[in-house]
């Protein structure tokens, strides 16, 4: 089987999945969008998913994007940023990201406003929240969600919130890891009874390669998958400790 066929055959099958589970959620089958993620994987595998109707692709790394940006620039790709940002590379995401799905920090929204300001856009964002108690998951504190939310709505003009994005804890125990999807999506209903004006919380990104059915049943609008569609992964020491250290990989 050729790496194109591979492709097509994965991506069927998680689609296919994806839609067996919203069903057996009791929701409508195309009510889960999918979020292919194409961190480490070079032109030709992301060039394949793009000839088999993927406009979407989610990287892990801002410096993945900008490698990518300008040899992708004819397949008018939309770059969605889902790993940890550092507040220093919000010059390049504002340049190239079409979302941010990892946004946890006013500093970081500043300046990706600011920089999003001078560049003459706007773009839409989730909040990530820490919904586990592993150290190496980055997000905001489920307790400061409600000022966050607030906060962007007076502040960032340029960031437009759709919902909250979460990784769910690294353990076998299905009923740990359906608790932080299940914790997510009580979070957003609650702040969705806030009415914060501007913010709305229709999205969450929850659900990754090994566990995104559970997501689906908890509620998840979008799920990232990586390794079900384009493969396992090899990854070199400068992907280990890259230069903004880098702790997590959202699928």
């Amino acid at each position: 089987m050729t790496e194109e066929s591979s492709i097509a055959s994965r991506l069927a099958q998680v689609q296919s999945r994806i839609s067996d589970a919203a069903v057996r959620a009791g929701r409508m089958p195309d009510s889960v969008n999918l979020l292919p993620v194409s961190k480490t994987f070079g032109e030709e595998a992301i060039r394949e998913a793009v000839r088999l109707g993927v406009r979407r692709f989610g990287e892990n790394k801002a410096q993945e994007i900008r490698s990518k940006y300008e040899p992708l620039a004819d397949c008018g790709i939309d770059w969605v940023m889902i790993g940890h940002l550092q507040t220093n590379k919000a010059k390049d995401i504002a340049r190239m990201a079409s979302e941010v799905q990892s946004l946890d920090r006013m500093e970081l929204a500043i300046a990706l406003d600011r920089r999003l300001q001078q560049e003459g856009r706007a773009i839409d964002v989730l909040v990530q929240v820490k919904t586990s108690t592993e150290p190496s998951k980055y997000g905001l504190p489920p307790e400061e969600l409600n000022t966050f939310l607030r906060r962007l709505s007076q502040e960032t003009p340029t960031l437009r919130v759709q919902g909250l994005m979460t990784l769910a804890i690294n353990v076998p125990s299905q009923e740990a890891v359906r608790a932080c999807f299940r914790s997510l999506r009580e979070l957003r209903d609650q702040a969705q009874n806030e009415a914060i004006e501007g913010i709305a919380l229709s999205r969450l990104s929850m659900g990754m390669s090994g566990d995104f059915e559970i997501a689906i049943e908890e509620g998840s609008t979008e799920v990232r998958i990586g390794t079900a569609i384009f493969g396992g992964r090899i990854y070199g020491d400068d992907y280990y400790w890259p230069e903004d250290k880098q702790a997590q990989t959202p699928d």
